[in-house]
C-alpha cells in the first residue's frame, strides 16, 4: 500500500473513500487527536472527509485545518498537541491521482514499520472502534499557515542577520504551480523581498503546468526570472514539500547541484550530510572538500529524515526537491528551503555559488521487466563477484575509482532502474554499459526507456 512517500495512486481505482475510511480507522486506533489536511485536488475533499470519519469512528478527535501545504500539516502536530497528522495529497503526481502521507509529532514521516503496522491494521480490519458516546470531536482551525509563515519569517530573520545581509534588495519570482506553496511567497514578501509569483491559483487540475518542478516543466519560471532580471526562482509542488529553483541567470538548477549548495552552506570540518544512494559524485566531492562527508540512505525522505536524526548530520537531502534541516524539523518543507535559499541569494548569486561546483556527466535509464525483485537478487549476487566496493543499502550500488553505477528496483512499476556517473563522459558510458550487462543476464531484456 505504501510507496516511497505515502500512499498514492489513481481515483476511484487505487485511492477510493474505502481506503480512506480504512486509513483515517488504523491511525485512529492508536492516537488521541489527529491533524488533518489536503492540497487544492477536488478529489481531496471526499476523500478527507471520509479520513476524518473513520479517525473519528475510533474516538480520535480531529483537528481540520482545510487546504494547506504538507510542510504546515506536520508543523501543526506540535502546535496542536496532536499524536499525528494526515495530508490528503498526491504530491507531484498528475490530477488523476490522490493520496495520503502521515506525519509524526517531529515532523518526520511514519516510518516503514509504522507503515506495516497501518497496512497490517486495514488487513485484518483491527480497529478499535468507539461506541456512540465516544466519538471523537472535529474542529477547524484556520491558522495553521499564518503560524507555517510566522515560523519562517522568524528563521530568515534570524539567517539573514547571521549572514549580514537583508532581502530588501533581493527580487524573486514564485511558481506555486497551482498548488499550495503560498506561505513561501507571503514569507519572502515579509521578508522584504520583491516578490512576483506566477501559477498562484489554487487549482488541483494544475493548468498552469505539471505539478512536478523540473527543467522541462519550469520553463515559463526560467524565462520570467530571466525577463524580469530576478535575482531568484522559486518552484514548488502541488503539496510543496518540495522546492527547485532557477539562478539569476535563468538556468533551472539540477537537484544534485542545489543539494551541494545547501550541504555547503550547513556544514563545516566534521559534519555530515544526508541523501539517497543516487546522488551525484558531484555532491560528495563538493562536500569533501570543506570537510563534510555525504552519507547515503534509501531512496525516500522518510530514509533521509531518519539519518538526519543523528547528531552529526547537519542537512538531508534528496536532488527530487525535498530538503530537510533537522534543526527546524524532519519534514520536507518547501517553503522553509525557498526562504533558506533566499537568504543565500541576498548574500551571493546562486549562479556564483554553482559556478565552484564541478558537474559531473550521469546517465540514468530504465529496463522494463515483470520479474524485478527475482531479477534483482541475482544481479546483486553477480555484481558481489565482480567488484569489491558494493553496497545493498536500495538496490545494488558498485563504486569504482572512475564513478559508480547504481540498479535499483521501481518501487511502484515493473522496471529497473539504472543510473552511472563518473567525472568524464567516457567513463561514465562505460559504467552504463557495464551495469546493463548485468540486467540484460539476469533478466534477458536489455529493452530500455
Amino acid at each position: 500500500m505504501f510507496g516511497t512517500s505515502g500512499v498514492r495512486g489513481r481515483v476511484g481505482q487505487t485511492v477510493t473513500a474505502d481506503v480512506a475510511l480504512s486509513i483515517g480507522r488504523a491511525v485512529g486506533t492508536d492516537t488521541d487527536r489527529v491533524v488533518v489536511g489536503r492540497d487544492a485536488r477536488e478529489t481531496g475533499e471526499t476523500l478527507q472527509a471520509a479520513l476524518m470519519a473513520g479517525l473519528r469512528e475510533t474516538g480520535t478527535d480531529v483537528v481540520d485545518v482545510g487546504r494547506a501545504a504538507t510542510p504546515t500539516v506536520a508543523r501543526s502536530i506540535t502546535d496542536r498537541s496532536a499524536d499525528a497528522g494526515v495530508v490528503v495529497t498526491a504530491s507531484h503526481n498528475p490530477p488523476q491521482d490522490n493520496g495520503f502521507k502521515l506525519w509524526t509529532p517531529s515532523g518526520q514521516a511514519y516510518s516503514p514499520d509504522q507503515q506495516t503496522e497501518i497496512e497490517e491494521a486495514i488487513r485484518t480490519e483491527a480497529y478499535a472502534l468507539a461506541d456512540w458516546t465516544g466519538q471523537g470531536s472535529h474542529e477547524s482551525w484556520a491558522g495553521a499557515a499564518d503560524r507555517h509563515e510566522r515560523a519562517l519569517v522568524e528563521t530568515g530573520r534570524a539567517d539573514a542577520a547571521a549572514a549580514g545581509v537583508s532581502l530588501s534588495s533581493l527580487s524573486v519570482v514564485v511558481d506555486l504551480g497551482n498548488g499550495m506553496g503560498g506561505v513561501a511567497a507571503d514569507a519572502l514578501f515579509e521578508l522584504g523581498a520583491d516578490v512576483e509569483t506566477i501559477n498562484a491559483q489554487q487549482d488541483g487540475r494544475f493548468p498552469g503546468r505539471p505539478s512536478e518542478p523540473t527543467a522541462e516543466t519550469c520553463t515559463t519560471l526560467a524565462a520570467t526570472v530571466d525577463a524580469v532580471d530576478a535575482d531568484l526562482g522559486i518552484a514548488h509542488d502541488g503539496d510543496a514539500d518540495r522546492m527547485m529553483a532557477v539562478t539569476d541567470e535563468g538556468e533551472f538548477v539540477p537537484g544534485d547541484m542545489l543539494l551541494a549548495v545547501f550541504g555547503l552552506e550547513a556544514g563545516s570540518t566534521g559534519d555530515r550530510v544526508a541523501a539517497p544512494v543516487d546522488t551525484s559524485l558531484a555532491v560528495t566531492d563538493a562536500l569533501a572538500a570543506v570537510g563534510v562527508e555525504l552519507v547515503h540512505t534509501r531512496v525516500g525522505d522518510v530514509y533521509v529524515a531518519d539519518r538526519a536524526k543523528d547528531e552529526d548530520v547537519v542537512f538531508g537531502g534528496e536532488p527530487s526537491g525535498a530538503w530537510i534541516f533537522p534543526e527546524e524539523t524532519l519534514c520536507p518543507d518547501g517553503p522553509l528551503a525557498a526562504v533558506k535559499l533566499a537568504v543565500l541569494a541576498a548574500a551571493e548569486p546562486l549562479s556564483d555559488r554553482l559556478g565552484r561546483i564541478e558537474r559531473y556527466p550521469l546517465r540514468r535509464t530504465v529496463v522494463e521487466t515483470p520479474e524485478k525483485d527475482a531479477a534483482m537478487d541475482r544481479i546483486g549476487a553477480a555484481v558481489r563477484r565482480r567488484y569489491d566496493d558494493v553496497s545493498t543499502l536500495d538496490g545494488v550500488r558498485a563504486d569504482t575509482d572512475e564513478g559508480w553505477f547504481l540498479i535499483r528496483p521501481s518501487g511502484t512499476e515493473p522496471k529497473i532502474r539504472v543510473t552511472a556517473e563518473a567525472r568524464d563522459a567516457a567513463a561514465t558510458d562505460r559504467l552504463l554499459e557495464e551495469a546493463l550487462e548485468f540486467v540484460e543476464t539476469e533478466t534477458g531484456d536489455a529493452s530500455t526507456e
